[in-house]
């Protein structure tokens, strides 16, 4: 079974610039075409499945993931280390925060848009106030607003898995 090891942004840094290491970028295109780190394949979290890092890994380099702050790389490389895949693979710590938190270079372009986590957390915001102030103004129905919201939360925390998050990855903003 493959291990899962950590790596921080200056040693990829190293490994990226003697060519010794492959860099997936599981973000969602939209958060990938805003900002990134030069060379970084984008595969979305969704989409990462053992064959398409089979057509994109070199046996000779290190196979490393990094996202916004280092969790849903981290869910990447558990998804394939349970799929038995046969190399180690690296999540980079703090995923391109950490980058950008040591000055290392990255390319962004004029498009800008939230990361998926502060998107899922505007929405659910959203969902609360609304509701409130619907029940407020109208009925007590548009309580069952700030309670999805709530059993939401309380599932993403227990499991992991986020349904608003994958919802909102869906839309047409972060295509």
């Amino acid at each position: 079974m493959a291990k899962i090891h950590n790596i921080d942004a200056n040693k990829l840094h190293k490994l990226l610039k003697a060519k010794q290491a492959l860099l997936i970028d599981v973000r969602e295109p939209a958060e990938y075409q805003s900002e990134s780190i030069q060379g970084a394949h984008n595969l979305p979290l969704a989409e990462v499945t053992i064959d398409k890092i089979e057509l994109l890994a070199d046996t000779d380099k290190k196979l490393v993931f990094h996202c916004l702050s280092g969790k849903r790389s981290l869910m990447a490389c558990n998804k394939l280390r349970n799929d038995d895949i046969e190399f180690d693979l690296y999540n980079l710590q703090g995923g391109i925060s950490s980058w950008k938190n040591e000055k290392l270079s990255i390319l962004t372009s004029a498009r800008k848009i939230l990361p998926l986590d502060r998107q899922v957390q505007l929405a659910i915001g959203l969902m609360i106030v609304f509701g409130l102030i619907l029940n407020y103004f109208l009925n007590s129905i548009w309580l069952i607003l700030p309670l999805i919201a709530g059993f939401g939360l309380i599932n993403a925390a227990i499991t992991g898995w986020c349904g608003l998050a994958r919802l909102i990855a869906k839309m047409p903003w972060n295509k």
